[in-house]
């Protein structure tokens, strides 16, 4: 029977190719049938590592056609043509709106930090976050630098938030194709008008894109995993980000009244956006990872001078 071995760890450069290949080629010498598999298609680096660039056919197929599709299935529950079948009749994740399949029924308050004992006091800001498959310690961030936090289901109208009296406007990451989301879409070009401040993450910057004019591509590999440097226009830093989306924003696409913030050093593909006339701005890859870099949480902060900033209007 076969082993299966998975080298993982939610943080970059801490040697998970270096032991795979280790590992993969002294199991080859005792005389073991080895199989390694690179998911990160992107970096390339387990075939560098083994001299076998080019050499690799499922590779270049990957290269030459993008991600494509697969099934894993235990074949005591399912024959393998029936997995097959499955894998080819996959049709993707262009046009499915699965945000507000995966978004809370129920419209809750959160008030934890990072850590345990941080208490939210009654007179910070109110921000409602619109949930389209928030995690949990963008949560925590939002709590810690911000403000007090009311979380809603990704189709909550327009309407019932302004009834909230929100300082700032919270647009979560997700899954799925942003261009469906119609919905949230409308809602977003209506707090766009009212000037209120908005920040939005992964599926989040995709609809703030949207709702300002722009339009979403999806991309060949996407970007996934830690380790992925992107780079900051205006101050030329270069922050090491986490990373897990499929579309992207097209650069090409954006209006006038919004500048490209951020960039991937990877692809180019566009990481940020930042609106000209009204306090809005976004950011493509997970700021609140964890494990993982922590120095683009200084995104947070910003959004947090943005809600004090306009409060004094």
């Amino acid at each position: 029977m076969a082993r299966v071995i998975v080298v993982t760890s939610g943080k970059g450069g801490v040697g998970k190719t270096t032991t795979t290949s280790n590992l993969g080629m002294a199991l080859a010498r005792l005389g073991h049938k080895t199989l390694l598999v690179d998911a990160d298609v992107g970096l390339r680096n387990l075939d560098l590592l083994l001299g076998l660039e080019n050499r690799v056919i499922y590779t270049g197929l990957l290269r030459d056609k993008g991600s494509m599709n697969s099934c894993i299935a235990s074949l005591s529950q399912i024959t393998e043509e029936e997995a097959v079948k499955r894998a080819k009749g996959f049709t993707g994740l262009k046009g499915l709106d699965l945000a507000k399949v995966v978004s809370s029924k129920e419209d809750y308050d959160w008030n934890e930090g990072v850590w345990p004992e941080h208490a939210v006091s009654s007179n910070e800001p109110l921000i409602v976050a619109y949930d389209f498959g928030i995690k949990t310690n963008i949560l925590r961030l939002l709590s810690d630098h911000v403000g007090t936090v009311r979380v809603v289901n990704a189709e909550t109208t327009f309407e019932e938030v302004l009834q909230l009296s929100p300082n700032g406007i919270f647009l979560s990451n997700g899954p799925g194709d942003p261009e469906p989301c119609t919905y949230a879409i409308e809602n977003i070009k209506k707090f766009l008008e009212l000037n209120i401040p908005i920040f939005g993450i992964c599926l989040g910057h995709q609809l703030l894109a949207l709702a300002g004019g722009a339009k979403t591509y999806k991309m060949k590999f996407g970007h996934h995993g830690a380790n992925h440097p992107v780079q900051d226009l205006i101050t030329k830093e270069v922050f090491i980000t986490s990373q897990n989306h499929g579309f992207a924003v097209d650069l090409d696409s954006l209006p006038n009244n919004i500048k490209p913030s951020h960039i991937s050093l990877f692809d180019g593909s566009l990481q940020g956006i930042e609106f000209n006339d009204v306090p809005a701005f976004s950011f493509q890859g997970h700021p609140e990872a964890s494990p993982g870099p922590q120095e683009i949480q200084t995104l947070f902060n910003k959004f947090r001078i943005m809600v004090e900033e306009h409060a004094k209007t």
